[in-house]
């Protein structure tokens, strides 16, 4: 089931204005039921702007009680002014409508004024916590997590707050002074016609929601249809859906799925058409039917007696006023509840634990004078959604400036090791420490200024190269952009570039080959310039040629620096001062190159299976 939002959940009635909706969302209700939440906290985001809401209240209000006095000024034409060619009466009630009409009009300029500035300003600062709060989840939050589910949450359901404040709540405010001061204008008028309008209106009430819970069904349907024809576009029509259909050859076969599903909602759109077609028949036939019966009643000798043609023609009106807003009223359990669901969704996200955080008192260490030395003492470390431990018991001390690398089967801890250092997670038990200080005490920021990550899949933004480079470090100069894309061997291949550091990368970065893509992230993390550097099998997805470009690059980068390396080629790691070989989350052999290879553990059967004669050979 599709939720939507407040805005799109309003069928059209009489004269093509909304009508309230009178069932309940099932996913709003299920959402209520899970992540259920209080109103005092709601009411907590608006009480910086409780004044402006007073105000809004106040013209609320005011322009109901405003508005019943058009049918009072009725009634005086037609009994009075009229009837009688006065014409100083006649020009004073005619100018009381105009007036009232202004009154009403300048109220509700001002209502919607404020109430849009309080909407805004809260869904401002909810999208805004949302957003940093977002950034401080773990990682396998967003592993677990739709990224269209997020982006839905942060967009769709802010963006329908909005809606909560100046449409619903408004609305709810308006319908009920609206019904109240309709209510006692009525029994003022004729106290006969209100007891008729009483007997009337149940039946007309009943048969409108009945039409309308039919159509609220198929409308779910189609909303459903809809975002299914949606995520179809979006996997099919991406740059990746594309090269998919085509390298496999599925293009009719998206083709005709797609024409089925698109088939599908236009059945069920004209299904809504023609249910919302008869509601508004529906609505049509009682309103005409109300003041109909009302004549009848103001006609017949028995029951017409003492009402005059003013007052049948100003209550008339009134009734004809009354539906909308009476049917608001009515539906108010279903607007709350979308409404309460929308601050569910959002509150559900901002209540999510940060397991990984700044330190209360953290320690700083600046990257100019950290010498690098990384230390893994006891580490272990449990995925939550996982009985056996990715990492047990890893003891590993790399000094300042060594190269450590760390090799083994698919599966058996290496990233998950190197993502500690990192603080892409934290151990189960043990630390990792970098100069002697555990990384758990440093702030995330001054830990990204000393751990540079550079990994296999590389993430670019859809920017120019040189704002791709200056993610990494914003202030950087172009002297210092040109040094670090020279360092990472990719200079030259910008300056082929027929507008060179301008030129616009491209969705992830599809327009350039992997190599290319892996030396901009090369050069990226350069500027950072970090003491420790940790390469995640950063070449495993190149060719020979290109690897060794990239291979250049990252001896380059590797120069002074603490290198932690995650080898899927173990011919890239025959240099390191350190091999460490892990076996389901443990240590089973470490040395050097020759050693291992002389020991014909497993290090050396791991090099025998990738069938590598030139590295086999030393």
């Amino acid at each position: 089931m599709v939720a939507q939002p407040p805005e799109q959940r309003f069928a059209a009635g009489p004269g093509g204005r909304p009508m309230p909706p009178t069932r309940k969302d099932p996913a709003d209700v299920a959402q209520l039921a899970e992540y259920p939440v209080s109103l005092r906290r709601i009411l907590a985001l608006f009480h910086p702007y409780r004044w402006r809401i007073a105000l809004v209240m106040v013209l609320i209000a005011a322009t109901s009680v405003v508005g019943v006095a058009t049918p009072f000024i009725t009634q005086r034409l037609f009994d009075s002014a009229i009837p009688n060619h006065d014409v100083p009466l006649l020009l004073l009630l005619v100018g009381a409508m105009l007036g009232v009409a202004v009154l009403s009009a300048v109220f509700g300029v001002i209502q919607t004024w404020q109430s849009t500035i309080v909407g805004q300003q809260v869904m401002h600062g909810l999208r805004t916590k949302v957003f940093a709060h977002l950034q401080r989840l773990p990682l396998d939050f967003f592993t677990r997590t739709r990224g269209g589910e997020v982006q839905s949450r942060l967009t769709n359901d802010i963006n329908a707050m909005q809606s909560v404040v100046t449409n619903t709540a408004t609305s709810i405010a308006t319908n009920v002074t609206t019904v109240i001061a309709t209510a006692f204008a009525m029994v003022a008028l004729s106290w006969q016609l209100s007891l008729l309008s009483l007997v009337v209106l149940p039946p007309a009430i009943w048969f409108t929601r009945k039409v309308s819970s039919m159509r609220r069904r198929i409308t779910n349907q189609a909303q459903q249809a809809l975002a299914d024809l949606q995520t179809q576009i979006e996997e099919s029509l991406s740059v990746s859906g594309v090269q998919l259909s085509k390298t496999l050859g599925s293009g009719p076969q998206l083709a005709e799925r797609f024409t089925a599903s698109s088939h599908r909602l236009t059945e069920l759109e004209v299904q809504s058409q023609l249910a919302g077609r008869w509601r508004m028949a529906s609505l049509s036939v009682i309103f005409a039917a109300i003041p109909a019966a009302i004549y009848l009643i103001a006609g017949l000798p028995s029951t017409g007696t003492g009402i005059s043609i003013g007052t049948l023609v100003a209550f008339t009106g009134l009734q004809a006023a009354l539906f909308r807003p009476l049917m608001g009223v009515l539906s108010v359990a279903v607007q709350v509840t979308s409404s309460l669901a929308l601050f569910s969704r959002i509150f559900e996200y901002l209540d999510l634990p940060v397991t990984i955080d700044d330190p209360n008192e953290p320690v700083e260490l600046d990257p100019q004078q950290t010498a690098g030395a990384v230390r893994f003492d006891h580490v272990s470390f449990h995925y939550p959604d996982s009985e056996n431990p990715a990492l047990s018991g890893i003891d590993i001390d790399v000094p300042a400036g060594s190269r450590l690398a760390i090799v083994g089967a698919t599966g058996s801890g290496k990233s998950t090791l190197a993502g500690l250092v990192s603080r892409l997670h934290d151990p189960t038990e043990g630390s990792v420490r970098i100069d002697g200080v555990d990384v758990r005490d440093l702030r995330l920021t001054n830990l990204a200024q000393l751990v540079g990550v550079v990994s296999q899949d590389t993430y670019l933004l859809h920017a120019s190269i040189a704002d791709n480079l200056r993610y990494a470090r914003p202030d950087a100069t172009d002297e210092e952009l040109l040094a670090a894309a020279e360092t990472a061997q990719l200079h030259d291949v910008i300056a082929d570039l027929p507008h060179g550091y301008d030129t616009l990368v491209g969705s992830r970065g599809h327009r350039f080959s992997g190599g290319e893509k892996q030396r901009i992230a090369l050069a990226r993390t350069i500027l950072r310039n970090p003491p420790v550097l940790v390469l995640d099998e950063a070449t495993s997805a190149l060719d020979n040629t290109t690897e060794r470009a990239v291979q250049r690059a990252l001896d380059e980068l590797s120069h002074g620096r603490t290198t932690i390396t995650i080898a899927h080629r173990l011919s890239t790691i025959r240099n390191a001062d350190r091999i460490v070989v892990l076996d389901h989350g443990r240590i089973v052999e470490q040395g050097r190159h020759d050693d291992l290879l002389a020991a014909g553990g497993r290090y050396a059967e791991l090099l025998r299976s990738q069938q590598d004669p030139v590295t086999a050979g030393h």
